[in-house]
């Protein structure tokens, strides 16, 4: 089942506001290779629930958790990534 208009604005709408949160941190990550004050084990349990959260929107053909989960996903990999190669 489809959301309708108004529901699926404010998904987006939340999407873009809790995604974005991770930019700075990834973007920092990149640019110092510094990750010790981040926890592998948060990330790691993110990064997998993020996976499932874009899965679960593919399942009820929502743009926004689609959308929003595979952008966070890809950013949170990537600072995981950073974060196993410096252990």
């Amino acid at each position: 089942m489809m959301a309708n208009a108004t529901t699926e604005c404010v998904g987006m709408a939340a999407a873009v506001l809790t995604t974005g949160s991770f930019v700075p941190q990834a973007i920092r990550g990149l640019k110092t290779r510094d990750t010790r004050a981040i926890s592998l084990a948060m990330y790691a349990m993110f990064t997998t629930g993020s996976l499932l959260w874009f899965i679960y929107g593919i399942g009820i053909k929502s743009t926004s958790v689609i959308a929003a989960n595979a952008i966070t996903f890809l950013l949170a990999l990537t600072i995981l990534i950073l974060k196993s190669r410096q252990r």
